[in-house]
């Protein structure tokens, strides 16, 4: 799934270049990227597809590289679909993030790699009397803090989108479970409720256009 995610990325953006240009308005907007205006007219699937578009060759390089080495840790211990199913759910949450605090245009897989931390963040709470998981989780939970921290400082990058993401990553996490071990149904329950709650109230936080 890392590798075919991986691919489907590098396809969109090698169309993207040649049809305009990656970091060119237009063809951002025909591709899908995330803009507020066209979500509230009916476009949703603009809230699905700016995980597969990115603006500019630094940016698919670094989270091409990323979701390499990340992706495949997830995959491994989560199994392919849930790994997929966390990856495009943390996207969407983080879009919809975006989409509710955030009125610039917006795409990057980023939204859903910061899901992949999260899910990390999950296992190292559910698995705490697993050293090595806890040991991931603590190296991953410093990472989060760096990036989110860098963030902070760079302008043009969506924080809403990463913390966004991140938050999906960890609820969904907990709904997908684990084959090595057992998620107890009430924490399983919980985070469902909890996402779905999450997702609603971005999506009318949005709709709305208060930000």
């Amino acid at each position: 799934m890392t590798y075919g995610l991986l691919g489907i990325m590098v396809i969109v953006y090698v169309i993207m270049t040649f049809s305009g240009g990656t970091e060119n308005t237009t063809t951002l907007l025909t591709f899908g990227a995330k803009f507020n205006p066209l979500i509230r007219a009916g476009e949703y699937w603009r809230l699905v597809s700016p995980i597969f578009i990115h603006i500019g060759f630094t940016h698919i390089l670094m989270n091409g590289i990323t979701l390499y080495f990340i992706g495949q840790y997830v995959e491994m211990l989560f199994g392919h679909w849930r790994f997929l199913g966390i990856f495009l759910t943390s996207g969407i949450v983080g879009n919809l993030a975006s989409f509710a605090f955030s009125d610039s245009l917006s795409a990057g897989a980023s939204t859903a790699i910061f899901g992949l931390f999260g899910a990390f963040m999950m296992l190292g709470e559910s698995f705490s009397n697993n050293q090595a998981i806890v040991s991931m989780a603590k190296t991953f939970l410093l990472f989060i803090v760096l990036n989110i921290a860098t963030d902070l400082f760079v302008s043009g990058i969506d924080i809403a989108g990463h913390i966004g993401g991140l938050i999906g990553g960890f609820l969904v996490a907990y709904v997908a479970g684990v084959s090595f071990g057992k998620v107890t149904p009430v924490k399983r329950i919980v985070a469902l409720v909890m996402l779905i709650v999450v997702a609603i109230a971005l999506f009318i936080i949005g709709m709305r256009g208060n930000f």
